[in-house]
C-alpha cells in the first residue's frame, strides 16, 4: 500500500519539527519518504519483541534497501536541535525492548522482502579466499539472518562461518552487537571475534568503513557495543570449510570435565571435541528442556527411571565432532576414546550422526515443535549470565540445587564453560576477569491456560530472576549478565567496571547525542555527555525508558 506523500511528510515532520533542513530537502535527498512505513501492523510489530514483556511504539518503520537510506535516516536525526531515537531491528529477538525507538524511527533491517529480494548494493556476496586473512570471507549485510548466511556460503564453496549462536534465525548485526555465542565458542571464539571488517553508520550518519587496522576504535566499540555507537549495515565473516557430518553424544556431567574438554581446543581433530554445551535439567517437560539434544524422542528417557538421581539436579553435557570424508571411518572411535576420560552415567549417553546443517539448525526445529504447542509466542523473561569459573559450584548449590530445586523453572537452562583468551579485550563485550568462565542462561516461556495465569506465571518467572541476581550479589559472586538489562546508570558503570570510561567516551565520539540504542536505557536522548554523566537537556520524548524496567 502507497503511503500518500502529505502524510509521510507531517510524521517526518513530527520527527524534525526543529531541524534546520525543511521536510522537502529531507525527503529529497534521503529517500526517506519512500522508505518509510506508518502502516498500523508494521508499527506494532515493531513496538514488540520476542520478551514480549514490553511494547514501545515507533513514530514509524524505515524499511532501507540502502546503506544510505539507514544513514540519511541517522543524519536526519543528528541535524536536528532536538533528535529523535533511531534503532537498528533484525529479527526481534530482544527480550526486553533493547531495539525498541520511543517515538522514533525503527529501522527494519531484516524483512522477509529484503530475503528474497536483495538489491544489488545490500545482496549476499561471493565468497573469496584472502591471503592476508589466511582463509575465506564473505560479505553480508547486516539484517541478513544466519540462517541465509550458512545456506549460502554451503550453497557456493562448501564453506560455512567459524562461530555461531544455537538459534540461526538472528540478524548479522544484531548478534555482533552483543557477542553472538554457542558451544563453539571455546575454539573460536564467539561472532565478535570472527569478523574481519565492516561498514557501520555512526550516530551522526556518517558510514563509516572499518576493520582491526582501519578505524580500530568504532570497529571494537560497535563489537558487543549493544547498538550504543552505530548500526551495521556490511560485514565480512571469517568462514572455514564446512564439516559433512557431526557426531554428537548426550550425558551427565561435572563441570570438572567441561573445564578439560575446552582445555583441548588447540588439539588436533579427533583428538578434541568441536562443540562443547551443557543442560541443568530438573524435569522431563517439553517447556523446559527443548534446546537440547537430550530431549527428544529417540534419546527419552525420564529422571525417574536413574533411582536415586531423579532426586537431584542432573546435568546433561552435549558434545560434538566435526568430521569429513577423510576422517568418517575413525569419528566413532575418536569419541569413544574422548568419553572413556570422562565420568558419567554410562545410560545416559546417547550417540546421533546428523548432517552439520541439521546440527545447525536443531533449535529451529525445536521452534517449530513449540509453535504446534502454543508455546512459542510467549512470554520470554530470560536471564543470561556470564559465572567465573571459581564460583560455579557456589552457584550451583545456592540457585540450581536451591531456588529453582525448590520451584518451577520455566524453561531450558544452559551451562557450559568458555575460554577468555578466545574473546577479545579491545571489543565493548563484558566477561568475568577469570580465563574460564561459564554462560548460565534461564531461558524461560511464561503459559498459562488463560492471560490471568501467564502473568501470574510472568510475575513468578522474573521474581525468580531477582532471586537469581541478589544471590549472586549478596554472595559476592561477580556475575555479569550476556544481553544485559539495567535498571539505571549506576547498574551499567558497575557492569561495564574498569571499560566504563572507554564506553563512556566512545559515545561521545561516535553517538554524542544518544541516538542510537536508547532502548538498552545507558543513556538519554539529546544529552549532552560531560566527565562520565548525562546533563539531560529538555526534549519532547518519552522520560522513561524501554530498558528501563
Amino acid at each position: 500500500m502507497t503511503i500518500p506523500a502529505l502524510l509521510v511528510a507531517a510524521v517526518v515532520g513530527r520527527l524534525i519539527s526543529t531541524a534546520a533542513l525543511g521536510d522537502a530537502e529531507i525527503l529529497r535527498h534521503h529517500t526517506i519518504g519512500r522508505r518509510l512505513s506508518l502502516e498500523p501492523d508494521d508499527l506494532d510489530a515493531a513496538s514488540k519483541d520476542f520478551g514480549g514483556t514490553v511494547t514501545v511504539a515507533p513514530l514509524a518503520v524505515l524499511r532501507p534497501a540502502t546503506t544510505g537510506d539507514v544513514a540519511g535516516v541517522v543524519h536526519a536525526s543528528y541535524r536536528s536541535p532536538l533528535a529523535f531515537p533511531v534503532s537498528a531491528r533484525g529479527h526481534g529477538h530482544c527480550t526486553g525492548g533493547q531495539a525498541a525507538a520511543a517515538g522514533g524511527v525503527v529501522v527494519a533491517m531484516t524483512t522477509e522482502r529484503r530475503r528474497w529480494e536483495r538489491r544489488e548494493e545490500t545482496q549476499l556476496g561471493m565468497p573469496e579466499y584472502s591471503p592476508s586473512y589466511g582463509g575465506y570471507f564473505v560479505d553480508v549485510w547486516g539484517g541478513e539472518l544466519w540462517a541465509d548466511v550458512l545456506r549460502w556460503t554451503l550453497r557456493h564453496g562448501g564453506l560455512a562461518p567459524r562461530s555461531w549462536t544455537d538459534y540461526l534465525y538472528l540478524s548479522v548485526g544484531g548478534t555482533l552487537s552483543n557477542g553472538g555465542i554457542s558451544g563453539q565458542a571455546f575454539r573460536h571464539g564467539p561472532q565478535i571475534s570472527n569478523v574481519y571488517e565492516m561498514d557501520v553508520v555512526t550516530g551522526k550518519g556518517d558510514l563509516v568503513r572499518c576493520s582491526r587496522e582501519q578505524n580500530q576504535d568504532l570497529f571494537h566499540a560497535v563489537l558487543g557495543g549493544l547498538g550504543q555507537f552505530g548500526i551495521i549495515t556490511r560485514a565480512r565473516i571469517a568462514l572455514e570449510r564446512a564439516p559433512r557430518g557431526m557426531l554428537f553424544a548426550d550425558f551427565r556431567e561435572f563441570t570438572r570435565d567441561q573445564e578439560y574438554l575446552i582445555s583441548l581446543e588447540g588439539r588436533p581433530s579427533g583428538e578434541r571435541f568441536d562443540y562443547v554445551e551443557g543442560f541443568v535439567v530438573l524435569d522431563d517437560g517439553l517447556i523446559n528442556n527443548w534446546r537440547s539434544s537430550f530431549f527428544s524422542p529417540r534419546n527419552l528417557i525420564k529422571l525417574s527411571s536413574l533411582g536415586s538421581a531423579a532426586t537431584s539436579v542432573l546435568y546433561c553435557l552435549e558434545v560434538a565432532m566435526n568430521y569429513d570424508d577423510s576422517t568418517a571411518g575413525s569419528v566413532d572411535q575418536d569419541v569413544a576414546a574422548l568419553l572413556r576420560k570422562l565420568q558419567f552415567m554410562p545410560e545416559t549417553e546417547f550417540a546421533t550422526d546428523l548432517p552439520y546443517v541439521d546440527f545447525l539448525d536443531r533449535v529451529h526445529k525445536k521452534e517449530q515443535k513449540l509453535r504446534e504447542e502454543g508455546l512459542w509466542e510467549v512470554p520470554h523473561p530470560w536471564l543470561n549470565l556470564f559465572v567465573p569459573s571459581s564460583r560455579i559450584a557456589d552457584f550451583d548449590q545456592g540457585i540450581f540445587k536451591g531456588i529453582l530445586r525448590r520451584n518451577k523453572v520455566g524453561g531450558p537452562i544452559l551451562i557450559y564453560p568458555m575460554n577468555r583468551t578466545k574473546w577479545e579485550e579491545t571489543t565493548s563485550a563484558v566477561t568475568p576477569e577469570e580465563e574460564v568462565f561459564y554462560l548460565v542462561a534461564f531461558l524461560r516461556s511464561a503459559v498459562g491456560d488463560s492471560p490471568e495465569e501467564l502473568q501470574k506465571t510472568l510475575r513468578y518467572l522474573t521474581r525468580q530472576n531477582e532471586l537469581i541476581l541478589g544471590f549472586c550479589r549478596d554472595s559476592g559472586i561477580p556475575a555479569k549478565q550476556y544481553l544485559p538489562s539495567y535498571g539505571g546508570r549506576r547498574d551499567w558503570e558497575e557492569h561495564f567496571g574498569h571499560r566504563w570510561e572507554t564506553f563512556l567516551r566512545r559515545k561521545m565520539e561516535f553517538d554524542p547525542k544518544g541516538i542510537l540504542g536508547t532502548g538498552q536505557g545507558i543513556f538519554q536522548l539529546n544529552s549532552v555527555i560531560v566527565a562520565g554523566h548525562d546533563a539531560e537537556t529538555k526534549t519532547r520524548n518519552p522520560t522513561s525508558s524501554p530498558g528501563r524496567r
